[in-house]
């Protein structure tokens, strides 16, 4: 890859953003379609979000991604929303068109994708367990509403943020069959009987001493894990696996949550197995040097 004057600049804007993969692909995708971008991981605090914001324009660049923790709070700086970022309250992609910045929101389509594609999942008439309340979650329910669940129950640390995800469900997409479960009775018996999707779409996992989100007990071979983490094995995946359960980490959804992005960015098909490919090698490399 070759930086010149006339290289188009995408990048990541997160707090904290080292861990990130996406330059990882996505970079391997401009390569592969010889493409004379750049994707560049961009660390911003929340209080300089909006200069942040500004600088797409100063710089020109083609459009960023938008992680943790700004995915609510991006959607006021924007020009233009899209349809789905009006509804669900949040953005993951900026595209820039000659100044104007349009808002979008990846996170569903790619995590649908993901469970579809990769997971041979359906979500319609299923009964949902989703640990969350934050930006990641907005997206993902808004999704799986709308793919036809039966049945949500949520459950958040903060009961707060639970209710309002909640009656966000509720007025955006008339959907009444929600239920909120107390973050410490999640592990109660009664609530697994008839579960067949388990996401998490908090960061718990992500750290050796991070609380155990589901027991082994509860978890079921008839049920399919999701855990959008993607930077390590969590807990939920290892017991996953341990009894025999089908699941999926971050890495699927993240490939194709950018892959649309990809896509509003160039105007091209994004080539997935390319992306999926380089974030193999990457992690052999990594493994090597250990």
């Amino acid at each position: 890859m070759f930086i010149t004057g006339e290289t188009i600049i995408t990048g990541v804007f997160g707090y904290p953003v080292r861990h990130s993969l996406s330059p990882v692909f996505q970079n391997a995708a401009f390569q592969y379609m010889n493409l004379n971008w750049v994707y560049i991981p961009f660390e911003v605090s929340p209080h300089n979000l909006k200069d942040a914001v500004k600088s797409v324009r100063i710089f020109s660049f083609k459009g960023v991604n938008i992680t943790i923790p700004h995915k609510k709070e991006v959607v006021e700086y924007l020009d233009v929303l899209d349809e789905e970022v009006k509804l669900l309250g949040v953005a993951n992609t900026i595209v820039n068109k000659n100044g104007c910045l349009t808002g979008y929101s990846t996170d569903g389509e790619g995590f649908l994708r993901s469970l579809k594609e990769d997971g041979n999942f359906i979500c319609e008439k299923k009964i949902v367990f989703l640990f969350g309340a934050g930006g990641s979650s907005f997206a993902i329910t808004g999704a799986l509403v709308r793919a036809g669940i039966s049945e949500l129950k949520i459950c958040n640390r903060t009961i707060e943020k639970a209710v309002i995800l909640k009656e966000h469900i509720r007025k955006c997409f008339n959907f009444e069959n929600v239920e909120i479960v107390p973050f410490e009775k999640r592990n109660d018996s009664g609530i697994w009987k008839n579960i067949d999707l388990i996401v998490n779409t908090t960061s718990v996992g992500m750290k050796d001493d991070d609380v155990v989100l589901v027991d082994e007990k509860n978890l079921k071979e008839n049920m399919f894990v999701y855990d959008i983490v993607y930077n390590r094995e969590t807990s939920l995946i290892t017991s996953a696996k341990k009894k025999n359960v089908k699941c999926l980490d971050g890495l699927s959804m993240l490939v194709f949550q950018g892959a649309v992005s990809f896509t509003l960015w160039t105007g091209l098909d994004a080539p997935v197995s390319v992306m999926k490919e380089s974030l193999s090698l990457y992690r052999k490399s990594l493994d090597a040097r250990r």
